[in-house]
């Protein structure tokens, strides 16, 4: 269990980040057009999991619109921004800012990402969304880099996430 905080008050999810070297967790989630996708579809590729609470709050949306900025620049990498949000709501963010170089995934349907990720919160007043929190995956779909982000209300280390790219 991993314990952040929301503007400064205690909060824990159900587990830890899986470990750096180790594979990633195979998870299915839901594209924008309510199909169903898992993390192993993206084998082959680069892979940077932004996981976030809700869209609906600045900070979240500022890490996509971060991301959807950084990932124009990347070869044969893909950004998947993960929440509990419905697609929807996704799709009407994306088209509002005309975000166009993330996909946006949507642990809805099972919370079963969040489980096995281990970062579904666990008690709070999020429980049971995502903690914040920042995933780098390599071509094989081993785990490079993660960052769970401490204080909710604050953004990942982007510029550590994509060094971790780099040195892929």
């Amino acid at each position: 269990m991993a314990t952040v905080t929301l503007k400064g008050n205690e909060i824990h999810t159900l587990g830890n980040l899986p470990a750096q070297g180790s594979m990633a967790p195979n998870a299915t989630l839901t594209k924008t057009d309510l199909s169903a996708t898992s993390i192993a579809d993206y084998k082959g590729k680069k892979v940077v999991l932004n996981i976030f609470p809700s869209i609906d709050t600045g900070t979240c949306a500022q890490s996509v619109r971060q991301f959807n900025e950084e990932a124009a620049e990347l070869d044969n990498t893909v950004v998947l921004c993960i929440s509990k949000d419905l697609p929807f709501a996704q799709t009407r963010f994306c088209g509002a800012e005309g975000i166009e170089n993330v996909e946006m995934l949507s642990d809805f349907k099972d919370g079963n990402f969040g489980t096995s990720y281990g970062l579904s919160f666990s008690d709070g007043p999020l429980a049971p969304l995502h903690s914040r929190a920042v995933v780098v995956l390599n071509e094989q779909g081993n785990v490079l880099y993660t960052e769970q982000v401490p204080e909710i209300v604050d953004e990942p280390n982007y510029k550590a996430a994509l060094e971790a790219l780099m040195d892929a």
